[in-house]
């Protein structure tokens, strides 16, 4: 006869078996990711790791540990948690931004350069096609002239756009600043340590703000979003990317399911590291709805701000400015 130890751990993997098929109906994407993973060992693994949660391992520790825990797989788990999708919501954070050479960008809890990479990728494809649509206008010019001229303007291919990223956490830091040498960007790029609560910028300083995925695990969300409002210029743009609420009942049952029986696992199998992901599920769950953080960044004296859901509202963007 089995045991209650045993019976729990079957009820475990009946009610996460029964997940999965709901989640894999919903979402067919996911099949082929949870076969690679192996589910039965993973699951065997959840049930075990799950028991010795609830029976009192340590609950709380600093978001700033979480962070310096998975700094080295953050890239590997974010494709992991979101199948890659979290690519196309950063692409869509810096088309909405819409930068243009002489942009001064401060990107906050950047510490991977997600954003600042994308932001100069775009900027140096507006300069190229500025530079382009100028020689058009030069056809009377020797190739020289014009050779000379594209090469001058070539120099400086971000047109005086800077991106500052500021981060709180040095591992995370460190790893942006490896991608950065790796990939080759150097120009227009700097790397600060700081407190997205108390920045350590002049005020009127910067022509846009963003957060990626950030704002959530900051102590007090109505510091960071007051500190966001006095380094903007007038006329600057707040643009935030964050998880947030899905408004389909039953696509919001789905997400749960997903988020709170395999995403942990996720971490434990990639990174090693059960609680940090526990606490990054944690996390997007105790954030404000969307119209609630609406009201927080109108209320911190942003104008004209609004949102936009992507993917039914798994995540949002909310942007504002400071007139």
């Amino acid at each position: 006869m089995a045991g209650p130890q045993h019976s729990a751990c079957g009820d475990a993997w009946a009610d996460c078996s029964q997940a999965m098929r709901s989640l894999c109906l919903a979402f067919p994407f996911l099949s082929s990711l949870l076969s690679c993973l192996n589910m039965a060992g993973c699951w065997h693994l959840y049930s075990s790791l799950s028991l010795q949660h609830e029976r009192g391992s340590p609950g709380h520790f600093s978001v700033y540990k979480v962070f310096e825990s998975v700094a080295k797989k953050y890239d590997v788990m974010n494709d992991s948690m979101t199948l890659g999708i979290h690519r196309v919501w950063k692409d869509i954070l810096v088309h909405k931004m819409n930068p243009s050479p002489g942009t001064l960008l401060l990107d906050v809890a950047g510490g991977t350069g997600d954003i600042a990479f994308r932001f100069i990728n775009y900027v140096r494809s507006v300069r190229e096609r500025q530079l382009q649509q100028k020689l058009k206008h030069h056809q009377n010019l020797s190739w020289q002239e014009i050779s000379e001229s594209y090469q001058e303007d070539k120099s400086k291919s971000l047109g005086d756009s800077q991106v500052v990223v500021c981060d709180i956490n040095k591992e995370m830091l460190k790893v942006g600043k490896q991608k950065a040498q790796h990939l080759g960007y150097s120009e227009g790029l700097s790397w600060v340590l700081g407190n997205a609560e108390e920045l350590p910028f002049d005020d009127d300083k910067f022509d846009v703000y963003t957060i990626a995925f950030g704002i959530r695990n900051v102590t007090r969300i109505d510091l960071a979003l007051q500190e966001a409002y006095r380094v903007l210029k007038p006329g600057g743009r707040f643009l935030c990317l964050e998880f947030s609420h899905v408004s389909n009942p039953l696509l919001s049952r789905l997400y749960d399911l997903y988020s709170f029986q395999v995403i942990p696992v996720l971490g434990e199998v990639i990174a090693g590291d059960w609680k940090s992901y526990q606490y990054l599920v944690e996390s997007i769950r105790r954030f404000p709805p969307q119209e609630e953080f609406k009201a927080m960044i109108e209320d911190a004296g942003f104008f004209k701000v609004d949102y936009q859901n992507l993917n039914l509202g798994i995540v949002a963007i909310h942007s504002g400015f400071k007139l």
